[in-house]
């Protein structure tokens, strides 16, 4: 049952993207709700509920319930690509950031785009999208390589993400660079140790107690309820950038958002697929490089964000936008980059 409902879900899930989109721009209400904390009636100690850090990790202990930890030995024995990426996934923000900022600075924007560039910032700053696996898989590219990186960032991210913001928020002026500056400690002290590499470190160490048969149903449980908060914490962060769109709409607001995320989004991807082509790597390991360097944990960033700033939900568009186009680039690099089929498999067909 669980699994009719997993498929289900799996090949009806860009459908239901949109639909949360469009009902976060049309019934915002709920969302807008739920993007708040709101206490438990329990006895003391006192618990409060934050729903898109709960249901984000949700998502991640689903995706490392599903890691294929055991086709992970191939990887650990050949780590070149695994260590390019990872590398990769550091260096390229600090490419791509300061071109943006200092194209940002030549408009007319008071802060010089500041609070678009901040958003951009906590989105490269994340790891690798745990996405990232299923668009791999989709392109028959080395799924090893991908699964290793999305596992290596999401476990580095307690070091790596501080790091990324501290050296960023220099670009940014007014109270925005104190914002950023001050979040990277909580950032790596409290959200991506609690919210984001427990969970997932969590689902990994189930997988390597439970036998095979009870990880399956496990895995068939927990799948649906996963998917299905993935589509609810699109709903809860759509709302917050959507809610005021038909209200108070702001086209110039929504056009640099849209071409700020488009021109991160591109750069990234562009500077991934050149860094593959320079390592002469085979067709579906380049495809995963150049995946692992464009697609960002946007679910995480927007999450963070809500808690940083909560008073600008509109920051939240970039971020939206950028979880978008990712998709759409992603769905390019796996049909440009797929293998070619085996020679041999070829002429005895």
């Amino acid at each position: 049952m669980h699994t009719r409902a997993a498929s289900w879900l799996r090949h009806r899930l860009g459908r239901a993207v949109v639909l949360a989109y469009v009902l976060a721009l049309l019934l915002p209400g709920p969302g807008l709700w739920l993007r708040h904390p709101h206490p438990l009636p329990l006895p003391p100690p006192h618990l409060t509920l934050h729903t898109a850090p709960l249901l984000l990790s949700l998502v991640l202990f689903s995706a490392g319930l599903q890691v294929p930890v055991r086709a992970l030995g191939r990887l650990l024995r050949h780590p070149k690509a695994l260590l390019a990426g990872l590398v990769l996934h550091l260096v390229i923000p600090l490419a791509v950031v300061p071109f943006v900022a200092l194209l940002l600075r030549r408009t007319p924007d008071a802060d010089g785009g500041s609070g678009l560039l901040t958003a951009m910032i906590l989105v490269v700053a994340m790891p690798v999208a745990a996405g990232a696996t299923v668009w791999t898989d989709k392109g028959d590219g080395d799924q090893p390589t991908m699964v290793g990186l999305v596992l290596a960032s999401t476990l580095l991210s307690p070091l790596t993400t501080p790091l990324l913001l501290a050296a960023l928020s220099p670009l940014l002026s007014g109270g925005y660079a104190d914002t950023l500056a001050a979040t990277a400690g909580p950032a790596g002290d409290g959200f991506a140790l609690t919210t984001v590499v427990l969970p997932c470190a969590t689902g990994l160490l189930v997988t390597l107690a439970l036998p095979a048969r009870r990880l399956g149903r496990l895995v068939s449980t927990v799948t649906p309820f996963a998917m299905a908060g993935s589509l609810l914490l699109t709903y809860v962060n759509a709302s917050g950038a959507l809610g005021s769109v038909l209200t108070r709409p702001r086209p110039l607001l929504y056009a640099a958002a849209l071409a700020v995320a488009a021109l991160v989004c591109l750069l990234s991807f562009a500077l991934g697929r050149a860094a593959a082509r320079f390592l002469r790597l085979e067709a579906g390991t380049a495809s995963s490089l150049t995946l692992a360097c464009g697609m960002n944990n946007s679910s995480a960033s927007a999450v963070l964000l809500t808690a940083s700033l909560p008073d600008k939900p509109h920051l939240l568009l970039p971020v939206l936008a950028y979880g978008l186009m990712q998709k759409t680039a992603a769905s390019r690099v796996v049909t440009r980059l797929r293998p070619d089929p085996d020679p041999a498999s070829a002429a005895g067909s």
